[in-house]
């Protein structure tokens, strides 16, 4: 059992104006995780990670960051962290983003692409400039 975390990143922040460039799809679908804790699951760096909450799945990218403290983990927000978040919010129109039981599991998925998250979901794609 890990603790999920979310936040924004600077790299998000660069690409906030164009979400659907390879830089902040490259962030968004990232696991910030402790080097010890990817050692104690048995996985490297750049490998792919299922996180499960009760809420939703996803696969994602890990990613070590020894500013994190052992048994959390940081997932930028966006459409993948919205897979995992409660939607509950308590009557305040915003969900709990922080302190969120998750499972993490090694998996030879690949990461699906911002637009898979929202078909999932039953969104259509659109064209972008």
């Amino acid at each position: 059992m890990f603790i999920l975390n979310t936040g924004r990143t600077i790299t998000q922040g660069r690409h906030v104006e164009h979400k659907f460039h390879q830089g902040y799809a490259e962030v968004a679908s990232t696991c910030f995780i402790h080097p010890f804790d990817l050692m104690d699951l048995d996985m490297e760096e750049g490998e792919h990670v299922e996180v499960a909450s009760a809420w939703g799945s996803v696969v994602l990218k890990t990613e070590s960051c020894e500013d994190l403290p052992r048994g959390t983990i940081f997932v930028p927000l966006g459409p993948f962290a919205n897979h995992i978040i409660p939607p509950r919010t308590h009557s305040t129109g915003m969900p709990d983003f922080k302190n969120i039981p998750v499972e993490l599991t090694f998996t030879e998925r690949e990461r699906p692409t911002q637009w898979d998250l929202m078909e999932q979901l039953g969104g259509k794609r659109y064209e972008t400039l």
